[in-house]
């Protein structure tokens, strides 16, 4: 075990990305803000049942991954699966008829909010810490086929960390060498429970990293730019010792854990501090501090992505319901 060590100073950064690809980063994180608040409206509005877990403030972590890994690899994660969806290149009105449960819809509506996936992204899982044993074995197929270069990443929140899903599946990555990049989004809260009353060791990285033999470390996951810093060397290290890689990624989501979740366990002070150090502000004023964006380029950029979110609303809207003569129709019979 050994902790990861990087530098974050965003002049490497910007040198190693260009000024055109951390605009369109940007653009996603706008992307993904402008899809979820609208789909709170929606769900408020009635126009969306089930469940519906938001992302908000939680967006740099994901963002910076694709970033520093590009698209090609697998992805698994938990019921927050807006986020990565989008990032991954899902078309905005086929994950909001989803949402809006139409046939038009990113699983034909019978998925909802918390089971989107893509061409490489593994499902969203309603099951807390469910996706951790499926990217470990997607790590065991990247490894037994020899795909070149690839890793399967995993993200999860502080929750998950206490299911046994998550111990035995680092364990037997850590046995099998397998290339997995578990990604913990502390975001402070597993429902209502500070994380603090819920987890015995912390540091959650270095406390658990260090129990399966595993390379950690530790990323501000409300900065873009440290996050793609501490990713990016966890990749270097997945490749250099052919062994998995834990990060814990600090960050503290804006909602309760889920709509219906009025997050009544933190006081609004509390709540005002964290918003403080929103992800798309720290962004913009990184971007801005070097000539990259101003004010006026970002609200041009922001009201493109509600644009084409109100475009997904108006084809969730108008798309059709479901034929209930298809109601088996995917569904494995022996």
């Amino acid at each position: 075990m050994r902790e990861i060590t990087f530098s974050s100073h965003p002049d490497q950064i910007i040198q190693d990305l260009g000024k055109d690809r951390l605009l369109e980063h940007l653009t996603s994180m706008l992307l993904v803000r402008n899809f979820e608040m609208r789909a709170e409206s929606a769900y408020l509005q009635g126009k969306i049942g089930g469940f519906f877990h938001a992302y908000i403030g939680q967006e740099a972590i994901q963002t910076a991954s694709i970033a520093a890994a590009g698209t090609d690899h697998f992805w698994s994660t938990s019921y927050r699966c807006h986020a990565l969806a989008l990032l991954l290149g899902v078309d905005p009105k086929e994950l909001m008829a989803e949402l809006y449960g139409k046939e038009t819809g990113n699983a034909k509506g019978r998925g909802g909010s918390m089971h989107f996936f893509a061409k490489n992204l593994l499902g969203g899982f309603g099951i807390v810490g469910g996706q951790v044993p499926i990217a470990t074995g997607a790590g065991f197929t990247i490894k037994y086929k020899q795909l070149k270069d690839k890793v399967s990443f995993c993200f999860l929140g502080d929750g998950a960390v206490a299911q046994g899903a998550f111990h035995e599946s680092l364990n037997l990555a850590s046995l099998w060498h397998l290339p997995c990049l578990y990604i913990v989004e502390n975001n402070q809260w597993g429902m209502g429970t500070a994380v603090g009353r819920a987890l015995a060791a912390q540091p959650i990285a270095k406390a658990h990293a260090g129990a399966y033999d595993i390379s950690f470390c530790s990323i501000d996951g409300m900065d873009f730019f440290h996050c793609y810093s501490g990713i990016k060397a966890a990749l270097a290290e997945i490749k250099a010792t052919s062994k998995p890689v834990l990060i814990e990624a600090s960050v503290e989501r804006f909602r309760g854990h889920s709509i219906s979740d009025p997050g009544l366990y933190r006081s609004k002070e509390a709540l005002k501090h964290c918003m403080e150090r929103d992800p798309l502000s720290i962004m913009f004023k990184t971007l801005s501090h070097y000539g990259i964006v101003d004010e006026e380029r970002y609200k041009v950029i922001d009201k493109e992505q509600k644009d084409i979110v109100l475009e997904a609303m108006r084809y969730a809207e108008e798309s059709s319901w479901p034929d209930p003569i298809t109601l088996e129709e995917g569904v494995y019979a022996p």
